[in-house]
């Protein structure tokens, strides 16, 4: 009889675990969450992309600078703007293919913000899945603040495109080595931040997904050389720019980040169930930092100095959509509550259809550069005077110059194309006062709060007006006031009667 000795099966529990990864989706479901929200978020950039046919003031900027010649722009970028300079000339190469005009300047940054519809949809899905994924890139593209800068002739469509797709590159590259996709990842990140430097605080997020997510010393490694690599090739630009902070001078005032808190609000919520992540890199570990990091920095800088703007941060709305997609995704799997998101969506689309049709209205911006330049054509008479009580103010006209060209601009000195400028350069206080005096009729733009006490020349603009004129009529628009101003003439021996004191109306009008 023999014995046959058998070997202890191995209990399959007893195997050893092995690392989770994210295998890579098939071409037909990466398609999926990429052009569905894509297809989106271009559909809602072409409605109503001419806006009523206006333009407000940053837009007007960028319309007129992108028209002037190469070698024109890089002069102009090393005196003022040097930050949206790389904006500013591929803007002159679609005006160049294309022609300048309202449809042109807007598509570009339809077409970017499509695209980052897109590159959040294949986020989602690296990270959580198709379902999430798809969810997340719709999400994206519904949200108001991405609805209304993906319809701006600006650079923030474009930095949240590149934002999104540098972040896929990350998400690929920390579970599958290569140096192609981290220099990917490095040239997406430096292209964004040279559209815009502040795009460099989503290089900090990723810093902070990195320390979380626990990577080889290898994956840490690599980003380490990419993120030097792209903050080098950023700090010429940060350091020339600095120079140049005047730019962002109007900031001043109470900071209102109220959008971007609403927006963390809701994604902290969404952190407190469960949320479905698949590999290497968890779906908060990303999504958490972006939502928070790049706003929180910029309001603590703002208590020294105010430069909190939340179209800066924009692409913090990729970690808000992420979050709100897997949230979506964990409650259809409820079967208790899975109803409830076929009645939440089509409920929040409805509630969001009001605010979406008035973002395509002059009114959802804080100016109107085409309505106060009709309203100075209007207002004024060829040969009249025209005067900016703000030399800044002077791009508020720029959209179109034919509303201007009949008149004289009192105070101009060197206009911007010359001077390589944004608004040109202004004349002394005294030979300013000095011209308005030979007129009789003055047409007056003022920019509602824009004021700089101490300033000679506006002083001299105002003290001129209430000494020697009078408000004859005035129109009203959208973030700005046109005043056709006409001269007084008293009779001999009698006072005017001024709007000031009599003795400070004396005093400044050197009686």
């Amino acid at each position: 009889m023999s014995l046959a000795v058998r070997a202890p099966a191995l209990a399959p529990a007893a195997l050893p675990a092995q690392p989770p990864t994210a295998r890579l989706p098939s071409a037909p479901t990466r398609a999926l969450a990429v052009v569905a929200p894509a297809s989106l978020s271009l559909a809602l950039g072409m409605w109503g992309i001419r806006r009523q046919g206006t333009m407000w003031g940053d837009e007007a900027v960028t319309y007129r600078l992108a028209q002037r010649e190469l070698h024109q722009l890089w002069e102009t970028a090393q005196q003022i703007d040097l930050v949206h300079a790389l904006y500013y000339a591929v803007m002159h190469v679609v005006f160049d293919v294309f022609g300048a005009g309202l449809l042109s300047l807007r598509l570009p940054s339809v077409l970017a913000m499509a695209a980052a519809a897109g590159g959040v949809g294949l986020l989602g899905l690296l990270l959580a899945g198709p379902r999430a994924g798809v969810t997340a890139g719709l999400v994206f593209a519904l949200l108001p603040q991405v609805q209304k800068y993906a319809q701006e002739g600006r650079s923030y469509a474009m930095v949240c495109a590149l934002i999104a797709w540098a972040t896929c590159a990350l998400v690929i590259s920390m579970e599958r080595r290569g140096r192609r996709r981290w220099a990917v990842y490095g040239f997406a990140m430096l292209l964004a931040c040279l559209l815009h430097e502040f795009a460099v605080l989503a290089l900090a997020a990723h810093g902070v997904t990195l320390i979380v997510s626990h990577p080889s010393r290898a994956v840490l490694r690599a980003w380490t050389v990419t993120a030097a690599g792209v903050v080098a090739g950023l700090l010429p630009l940060a350091i020339v720019s600095a120079g140049q902070s005047e730019q962002v001078s109007w900031i001043g005032g109470p900071v209102r980040p109220y959008p971007w808190l609403a927006a963390l609000m809701v994604g902290l919520v969404c952190t407190r169930v469960p949320l479905r992540s698949r590999g290497t890199v968890r779906l908060t570990a990303l999504a958490v930092p972006l939502l928070v990091l790049p706003g929180a920095l910029l309001l603590t800088v703002s208590l020294v100095r105010p430069i909190f703007v939340d179209r800066y941060v924009l692409f913090s709305d990729i970690g808000l959509a992420l979050l709100l997609g897997a949230f979506l995704e964990y409650v259809h799997r409820l079967p208790r509550y899975s109803w409830t998101v076929y009645v939440a969506v089509p409920a929040a689309l409805i509630a969001l259809a009001p605010l979406s049709s008035s973002l395509r209205t002059a009114q959802s911006r804080s100016n109107d550069a085409t309505a106060i330049g009709a309203a100075v054509r209007t207002e004024g008479r060829p040969g009249d005077g025209l005067l900016y009580l703000s030399g800044q103010q002077r791009t508020l006209t720029a959209a179109d110059p034919d509303d201007t060209r009949l008149l004289v601009d009192l105070a101009l000195a060197r206009d911007p194309v010359t001077s390589n400028t944004l608004a040109g350069i202004e004349r002394p206080a005294r030979e300013i006062a000095a011209r308005m005096k030979r007129f009789d009729r003055i047409v007056v733009v003022r920019a509602a709060g824009v004021y700089a006490p101490g300033d000679p020349r506006e002083e001299a603009k105002r003290d001129t007006l209430r000494c020697h004129f009078r408000a004859h009529t005035t129109s009203e628009v959208n973030g700005a006031k046109v005043t056709l101003y006409t001269r007084i003439h008293p009779r001999p021996g009698t006072h005017v009667s001024y709007r000031t004191s009599t003795w400070t109306a004396q005093k400044r009008c050197g009686r």
